[in-house]
């Protein structure tokens, strides 16, 4: 996860960089928007469905454990 961050913040360092060269303010916030921000909101989210899925496994886990067991 940390390697993904390190990519996300220098990807939108240059996407900051190429909205700032554009001819409109508009044309700017567009190309930051498609260019930086979805693409790294992607990015991350995927680089945290690891970490996501084995919270919830753990989760499960101590729900479980923390059930009284019956003795039948």
């Amino acid at each position: 996860m940390h390697l993904s961050l390190i990519i996300v913040i220098g990807w939108l360092y240059v996407t900051l960089l190429v909205a700032a060269n554009e001819p409109t303010l508009i044309a700017g916030i567009v190309s930051f928007l498609f260019y930086g921000a979805l693409p790294c909101g992607l990015i991350l989210y995927f680089a945290g469905s690891r970490i996501r899925r084995e919270r919830r496994r753990h989760r499960e886990l101590q729900a479980a454990a923390a059930q009284p067991k019956h003795k039948e």
